[in-house]
Parts: C-alpha cells; sequence; structure tokens
C-alpha cells in the first residue's frame, strides 16, 4: 500500500510587522491552488484583528474553520505574550503545534485516499504557516517564533521591504535564523528563501537592495514581488495577482 508523503511545510516569517507576509502566503496560496495541489495555510497567531486568517480562510474555500486557521487570536493589537500575560492565558509549544500537525494530519488523510482512487491526480500536499511579526517575537513566556520554526521540519520564507533599511534588517534576520537553527541541532528542510516586497514609492535603495542582499546572503535566494497596489488584499485581486506573477511564485517556490 502505497502510504502518503507529508505535507510540505512553508513557514512565511519577516524581517518585521507589516511587511506583507500575508500578502505573500496569500499569493502562493492561490498559485499552488490553481495548478492542483492541495494547499493550506495557517496564521497561529492573530493580534488584534482576524482579517489576516479571514483572508486565507475565504482563498481556501471554507475548508477549514477560522479556528483551525487561527487557533490563537487576542484583541489587543500586542506582542501575543503582551496580550496573554493580560488574559492569564498560557499557551505551551506543544499546543501550537498539535494544531498544525492536526491540519497535516488530514491533509495527508485525504491525500490517502486519493491514492487509493486510480482516477484521481495525486500531487504532494503543501501547507503554509504565516508567523507573527518577526523571527524573535514572543508567543508566550517560553518560546518565540524562532522557536516555532525550529520545532517544524519546514523550509523558511522571509519576507522584507524594499526600502532603505532592509539590508540590515534581512541580514540580522538571517543571522537570528542561522543561529536558532546551529542550537537547535537541526537543518532546515530546504534553503531559506528571502523575498522583497516593493512599496509603492521606491527610494534610491529599491534599485540595489536585490544586487546587495543576493551578493551578501548567496548562496540564499533572494527575490522581488511588484507592488499590487492598496486594494490588493482582497481574494479577488490576490486571485488576479497570482495568475499575473504565476512565473515568479513558481520561481520561489522552486
Amino acid at each position: 500500500m502505497t502510504t502518503p508523503p507529508q505535507p510540505r511545510l512553508i513557514f512565511v516569517t519577516g524581517t518585521d510587522t507589516g511587511v506583507g507576509k500575508t500578502l505573500l502566503t496569500s499569493l502562493l496560496l492561490c498559485h499552488l491552488r490553481a495548478a492542483g495541489c492541495p494547499a493550506l495555510a495557517l496564521k497561529p497567531f492573530c493580534s488584534g484583528s482576524r482579517r489576516d486568517a479571514e483572508l486565507l480562510g475565504a482563498l481556501e474555500d471554507g475548508e477549514l474553520t477560522l479556528d483551525d486557521i487561527n487557533p490563537f487570536f487576542f484583541e489587543e493589537p500586542v506582542a501575543p505574550l503582551v496580550a496573554a500575560r493580560k488574559h492569564r492565558r498560557s499557551i505551551r509549544l506543544s499546543d501550537v503545534l498539535h494544531r498544525i500537525e492536526a491540519v497535516a494530519s488530514s491533509q495527508s488523510a485525504l491525500l490517502k485516499s486519493k491514492i487509493q482512487n486510480p482516477k484521481s491526480k495525486m500531487q504532494p500536499p503543501v501547507l503554509l504557516i504565516e508567523g507573527s511579526g518577526g523571527l524573535l517575537v514572543p508567543l508566550a513566556e517560553d518560546f518565540a517564533v524562532s522557536d516555532l520554526i525550529t520545532s517544524l521540519p519546514c523550509e523558511v520564507f522571509v519576507v522584507a521591504r524594499n526600502r532603505l533599511g532592509t539590508i540590515n534588517h534581512t541580514l540580522l534576520t538571517l543571522k537570528a535564523l542561522n543561529a536558532v537553527g546551529r542550537k537547535s541541532a537541526r537543518r532546515f528542510a530546504a534553503p531559506v528563501k528571502v523575498v522583497m516586497m516593493e512599496p509603492r514609492v521606491r527610494d534610491v535603495s529599491s534599485t540595489t537592495n536585490l544586487r546587495v542582499l543576493s551578493e551578501l546572503l548567496a548562496p540564499v535566494p533572494v527575490f522581488t514581488l511588484d507592488y499590487l497596489g492598496a486594494n490588493c488584499r482582497t481574494p479577488t485581486a490576490i486571485r488576479k495577482a497570482s495568475r499575473q506573477l504565476k512565473r515568479m511564485l513558481s520561481r520561489i517556490l522552486g
């Protein structure tokens, strides 16, 4: 009996908050699903609003509940640790991993049912996991985003802004990522990738950041995604953009 492959896990983190993690996650999700891949996306932690998780849910056509996509939500727009302390809520790393693994297991079960049907085309599933803020954001008393990453057999996509300051922010993030990887005595499932999101208005550094970061981070691949407009965060706009960016999204996914 053929054993279905485990989902490919891709963790989307960033150099900061508001850099475009949800946008990239959404574009990748649409691109994969349009290609027939059974892809899903999670955002385990949300603070202040669940709009990001609701967008992912809409793009998944309701295959997961909002609580599946975003099991840990706080109304205050602050770091999850700060909000959890206010509500006297204790969250363990094992709790988060359990919620992620439950979705991954459901993907494997669905694929297993397709394997048993000879008329079904089989594509390994992909599970996208969007982090909160940057790599060192504390999620609870004893773990941060970096600890969640190193507890998963995942690839890591780092999202950055293509503007002045991004070289420093990106190098710091990659340095921290390498440090926690060595400390955990494990290697990531695939090379880390950096994706820079183009701003509405480019500054002088926007023309050189790609070249400089590609040089300093080699062999880590660095990509850029065009600015998609102020109204790009609707399911319709995301689906349209994913078609337009099909070639670049394929390159990012490798």
